[in-house]
């Protein structure tokens, strides 16, 4: 299950990427053929994101590498890094330079020299975002099951499918603002209208990369493991006899599919400590075989406090 998430997380990345790639290049000689400032937008849009594509794909390469002495728990956070990273250049780069090339443009306007060029490449660009949105889409319902388009993002631990879900919806609606503007520059002969598109894409990826990075730091700092995770660690412990109270759990996500687990535990004072051991080590390895993703299992046998 793990293997088939990775690679479905590389098929969103490297769709994205060879769509962007083709798309920038496409803007650019476009906007050097029509001088239009969405194109220029767009086409540094396609770059940001293009970039942004190759470090998420270094991000999960990183966080691959195994435990060691410095990092005992491996370099799973390695991709929360990256991500929080490809959210602050969104934001830097592509909303940055789109809301100046629109104020830039609208201070000083430039017609637009033939629009059927910049139409082309739009409805081009739009069809390669609409395919690589489509596979980033797919992957992500596959492991959002039941619940909402906005829920799942919140609960998910692995930032990659909706990074790349929430570029191509900014990217298909940045192309449709585009066209919208150069469309109304070439009727009215205005090129402000070409201006104010650059900067309603750059205030929509500003949005963009503010609920992204929000999301990032969260994984980041470090979130708890799935509620139905936790209970069923609860569980575990207390259907055995031995065990007359769990009192704290806490979990921690260390890589997308990888779970600290600490609990204090309570057990009869009759119980030898060879028989704790077993007991924990049976329970470890019986919530291991069912949650893969617990990665490290640490439990502190602790008495319960008397005035409770």
């Amino acid at each position: 299950m793990e293997q088939r998430q990775e690679s479905g997380n590389r098929l969103v990345l490297l769709a994205a990427l060879a769509a962007n790639l083709g798309i920038a290049v496409a803007k650019f000689v476009a906007e050097g053929i029509t001088g239009s400032s969405a194109m220029l937008t767009e086409g540094f849009h396609s770059v940001v994101d293009s970039t942004n594509q190759l470090l998420l794909l270094y991000g999960e390469r990183a966080s691959q590498k195994p435990a060691d002495d410095i990092h005992p728990l491996g370099y799973g956070r390695e991709l929360y890094f990256w991500s929080f990273v490809v959210a602050i250049l969104i934001f830097a780069t592509g909303a940055g330079v789109s809301v100046y090339e629109g104020v830039r443009h609208i201070q000083a306007p430039e017609p637009i020299e033939d629009a059927t060029i910049a139409y082309v490449v739009l409805a081009i660009s739009i069809i390669l975002e609409g395919a690589s949105w489509f596979t980033a889409m797919r992957e992500f319902s596959a492991t959002r099951g039941r619940l909402g388009w906005w829920q799942a993002v919140r609960r998910s631990k692995d930032p990659t499918t909706f990074i790349v879900l929430f570029e191509d919806s900014a990217a298909i609606f940045g192309l449709i603002v585009a066209g919208v503007g150069i469309y109304l520059t070439h009727v009215t002969h205005d090129p402000v209208w070409d201006g104010a598109a650059s900067i309603v894409i750059g205030v929509a990826l500003a949005i963009v990369a503010f609920m992204l990075a929000r999301e990032s730091k969260g994984l980041l700092i470090g979130e708890r493991a799935d509620p139905a995770l936790i209970n069923a660690i609860r569980a575990a412990f207390t259907m055995q006899d031995e065990v007359t109270a769990v009192q704290e759990i806490v979990t921690v996500h260390f890589a997308p599919r990888k779970v600290f687990v600490a609990a204090s535990v309570d057990f009869e004072d009759r119980i030898a400590v060879g028989a704790i051991e077993r007991l924990i080590a049976q329970t470890e390895a019986a919530l291991r075989a069912e949650y893969p993703q617990i990665a490290s299992v640490y439990i502190k046998p602790k008495a319960a406090d008397p005035a409770v």
